[in-house]
């Protein structure tokens, strides 16, 4: 059983964007700049931004951090409007999830798509549903490239996705089903009927749900590849508590060929993408 780890992976990517970043400021280039919007105060989104800009910060991508305890829709929505046309910025996110009553889709969409490094604007979730992607977005980014780096073939398989979100489920089945990959997909959610019957065909099981410990044992074909998306915190004491996934790891890995853990996954893999998706941003603007 091959442990998919991902903190050497991530890093070397980061490496491989921070080597491509160097040399193009050598030829004169400004450094990419991206602005990070987050409203409330959701202390994981908190942490999550801190490691974004961190991340940014090693490889040379200049980051404005946009913090607001609190802010209207159609003030957030005039802010997203200005940035789109600042020249001097090549990348917007939008830290989610956005407290009621503002609703994400109403702020995604203002986003420039030549800026929507988070992959998630309309005009670029249909671009990668036809074929044809501008940014995928981070997390089905980071996993396929965590399946390559490890050499799995994940081409022609039969794969399931369990988790029909527009950030993770929905992406991982347009990415997977279209060329190169050319895979079987089917897309599963709670309300699917025979869900480890359907599962445990699946050669790849992809699990986005966000629900801990979920797949089980009899969702798991023998020699499967699974992939964990899930990030839970689960109370096991009082006062005590740690990071699972959806996935039932320590029951589910005596039958895998190879699955990721949680921590240590594709969750480290998110930001690596995120900082590719900016870079390639950056050169889009510049006509590179």
């Amino acid at each position: 059983m091959i442990l998919l780890e991902a903190k050497n992976i991530a890093q070397i990517w980061k490496n491989e964007t921070k080597q491509e970043l160097d040399s193009l400021k050598i030829s004169g280039l400004r450094e990419p700049h991206l602005a990070i919007i987050q409203v409330g105060d959701n202390p994981a989104s908190s942490i999550y931004v801190k490691h974004k800009m961190k991340a940014c910060a090693e490889v040379g991508i200049k980051t404005t951090n946009y913090n607001f305890s609190n802010i209207s829709e159609p003030a957030l929505i005039q802010l997203v409007e200005s940035i789109n046309y600042d020249p001097l910025v090549d990348g917007i996110l939008v830290q989610l999830p956005l407290p009621a009553p503002i609703l994400k889709r109403n702020i995604i969409k203002y986003i420039n798509p030549l800026k929507d490094v988070d992959g998630f604007h309309p005009s670029n979730i249909g671009a990668l549903a036809t074929g044809h992607p501008t940014f995928i977005p981070a997390t089905p980014l980071g996993v396929q490239f965590l399946l390559k780096k490890y050499n799995i073939d994940i081409q022609q398989k039969n794969v399931v996705v369990i988790g029909r979100s527009n950030i993770v489920g929905r992406p991982l089945f347009y990415l997977f089903s279209n060329p190169p990959n050319n895979n079987t997909v089917t897309l599963c959610h709670r309300y699917t009927k025979n869900l480890p019957e359907i599962a445990s065909k699946a050669d790849i099981l992809m699990v986005a749900i966000g629900k801990p410990n979920f797949v089980t044992q009899d969702f798991v074909k023998e020699g499967a590849v699974v992939v964990d998306v899930g990030i839970n915190r689960l109370q096991i004491a009082d006062n005590q508590s740690k990071i699972v996934g959806d996935v039932d790891f320590e029951h589910v890995k005596s039958k895998c060929s190879a699955i990721t853990p949680v921590p240590g996954g594709v969750g480290l893999m998110t930001v690596s993408a995120l900082l590719s998706n900016t870079l390639l941003a950056f050169k889009r603007i510049h006509g590179i």
